[in-house]
C-alpha cells in the first residue's frame, strides 16, 4: 500500500503528537520553572516551544510564512502551555486536513543559516518542524524524573513504564 505524502505526514504527526502529550502530562505541573542548569530552558519554556512550532507550521500551510517579533511569551502556568499545545495541534491538523495536496510542493521562506533565507517546499518544512519538536520533547523527558514525575514510554519502555 502506498500512502500519499500528506497522509504519511498526518499519520506521523498524530502519533508524535500523542507521545508529546503523554510527556507533557507526565511532567509535574508545579515544577514549571525547573531547569537542570542555568543555561537550560525551563520546563515551561520547553512546553511552550511545542505551541510555537505548531503555530509556525500552521502559518506555513496558510502562507506566506512571516516570522518576526521574536518568540512569543509563554502563559503563566505549565498547565496552560499543555492546554495551548493541544489546541494548537487541533487547529493545525484541522487546517492541514483541509489543505490541498499541491500546497506541499509550494514554498515558504525560512532561515537556512546565519543571515540566510532559503525557499523550502512546504512538505519538507513541515517535516523539519515536526522532527525539530522531537528534540525539546527529549529534553523535557529528561526533566521529568528530577522534577518528581515518572518518565513515560516514548519509543520503547522506560524505567517508570516498563513493557513487561
Amino acid at each position: 500500500m502506498t500512502l500519499s505524502a500528506k497522509k504519511q505526514f498526518a499519520d506521523t504527526y498524530r502519533r508524535e503528537h500523542a507521545t508529546t502529550v503523554k510527556v507533557l502530562r507526565a511532567y509535574p505541573t508545579d515544577q514549571a520553572e525547573y531547569r537542570p542548569h542555568p543555561g537550560n530552558n525551563t520546563a515551561k519554556q520547553i512546553a511552550w516551544t511545542f505551541v510555537v512550532e505548531n503555530n509556525v507550521m500552521l502559518a506555513a500551510i496558510n502562507g506566506p510564512l512571516n516570522l518576526g517579533g521574536g518568540f512569543p511569551p509563554a502563559p503563566a502556568s505549565f498547565a496552560e502551555c499543555v492546554e495551548a499545545y493541544e489546541k494548537s495541534a487541533k487547529d493545525f491538523m484541522a487546517q492541514f486536513d483541509k489543505m490541498a495536496d499541491s500546497r506541499l510542493t509550494e514554498t515558504v521562506k525560512f532561515p537556512s543559516g546565519r543571515n540566510q533565507i532559503a525557499d523550502y517546499p512546504v512538505g519538507e518544512f513541515l517535516w523539519f518542524m515536526l522532527l525539530d519538536s522531537i528534540h525539546p520533547r527529549g529534553q523535557l523527558s529528561v526533566y521529568i524524573r528530577p522534577a518528581g514525575g515518572k518518565v513515560p514510554s516514548i519509543y520503547g519502555p522506560s524505567g517508570d513504564e516498563p513493557w513487561r
